[in-house]
């Protein structure tokens, strides 16, 4: 399409990527309150956190692509308002079933993330694409990070209903703002949902898609590694830190995800590659310092900075370079994408638990750090691979040697 994104409009994008994501997580810092509310036992509270996660997965595979078949206006206008409808029924949920069906169906329609992240990327121009896609994304990360600070705060003064209150409010407000402000999508070529369900599975077969799709499966089970264990060392002998202060450390990862925002202009440069093995190596470094939080904070903190810095940094280089080898199915291609992220998502929040239960902190930083190396494996091998001149390159190779 190749329009000129001002701030406004890469503003709202990256709002409403922070408003859907968040809906998923801030549920995490409310556990407590809700189980007490609801009756909900300790042993079970993980479904709350689950059923959001679950929805998610599902939307992946089978909203996003509807991206590449109808206007993606309006598409991210009606999954702002289901997402809205699913956290209003969560909000006034009198039974743990009624709140399940409503995270279920906030996390259905939040992937209006990637139907945004794939509309931003078809709006700009080819030289602004990585910028534009490096401020979008930003927003992803600070519903991520900031949802347990902010769901924190309200909970403390006005309940864990409040949170989900003020995200149904924020969702109907920015599904106004994308009618008015966003331009209508104009595509000439319409395909059907089969077409579009064969070209994500297509998309399986391609070896640009799957390096970059495993590097991005690594890439978030390090992150997950990190965000659902690191309450665990920090709650335990010698700090003894409340909630309150845990969630703090949000704000460090925040510092080091918007520093990464600078990574699409890398990326628009033809640095991409070089971008993604730089920021892996100070992924698996940045647990050196992660690692010791039995006798420092201030390392901790630091390593927190260096790892969100580097997995933002990567996922935009991988979004950028997907995204312009597929500019004509932007949204099936970050559907396919970021169904590697929910996996990888998923596997480093449930193996650091049961890490940490065996071998404290250290294994789980080990735990995270190899992860870290595994993404580095594979980005070293599909360089390897693309030059390799024995071997055809298509297009899609060849980019990723860019």
């Amino acid at each position: 399409m190749g329009l000129t994104i001002g701030l406004g409009r890469r503003t709202l994008f990256a709002a409403v990527c922070a408003v859907a994501v968040a809906s998923i997580y801030v549920a995490q810092p409310v556990l407590a309150q809700i189980g007490t509310d609801l009756g909900v036992p300790d042993a079970h509270l993980g479904w709350i956190v689950a059923a959001g996660q679950l929805g998610y997965l599902a939307g992946l595979a089978a909203l996003v692509p509807l991206g590449d078949m109808i206007d993606r206006r309006k598409l991210i206008m009606g999954h702002l308002l289901l997402t809205a409808a699913g956290a209003a029924l969560a909000a006034t949920a009198t039974r743990a079933w009624v709140l399940l069906a409503g995270l279920l169906a906030a996390g259905l329609f939040a992937v209006v993330v990637q139907t945004t992240v794939a509309y931003a990327a078809a709006l700009s121009m080819p030289e602004e694409r990585g910028r534009n896609l490096g401020a979008v994304t930003s927003g992803v990360v600070i519903g991520i990070l900031g949802a347990r600070v902010a769901a924190g705060a309200l909970a403390a003064v006005w309940g864990w209903r409040s949170v989900y209150v003020a995200l149904a409010v924020l969702l109907v407000t920015l599904a106004c703002l994308v009618l008015k402000t966003l331009p209508p999508d104009t595509r000439a070529d319409r395909t059907t949902y089969r077409q579009v369900l064969a070209s994500l599975g297509g998309l399986f077969r391609e070896r640009l898609f799957i390096s970059r799709g495993l590097i991005a499966f690594f890439l978030f089970a390090s992150f997950g590694t990190l965000w659902s264990g690191l309450a665990l060392p920090l709650a335990a002998a010698p700090w003894h830190l409340s909630t309150a202060p845990i969630g703090l450390f949000g704000l460090a990862g925040l510092v080091g995800a918007l520093g990464a925002a600078r990574a699409g202009r890398w990326a628009d440069a033809g640095f991409t590659s070089a971008v993604t093995g730089g920021a892996l190596v100070l992924l698996a470094a940045s647990w050196l310092a992660i690692g010791q939080a039995a006798w420092s904070l201030w390392l901790v903190v630091i390593g927190v900075v260096v790892l969100d810095f580097a997995v933002q940094a990567v996922h935009v280089s991988n979004q950028h370079l997907l995204t312009m080898t597929h500019p004509d199915r932007t949204s099936s291609v970050v559907g396919g994408y970021m169904i590697f992220y929910s996996l990888g998502s998923a596997l480093g929040a449930t193996t650091t638990t049961t890490v940490f239960a065996d071998a404290g902190w250290a294994g789980s930083s080990i735990l995270g750090a190899a992860f870290a190396a595994c993404a580095l494996v594979v980005w070293a091998f599909s360089r390897r691979v693309a030059t390799d001149p024995r071997l055809p390159l298509n297009d899609p190779q060849k980019a990723s040697r860019a």
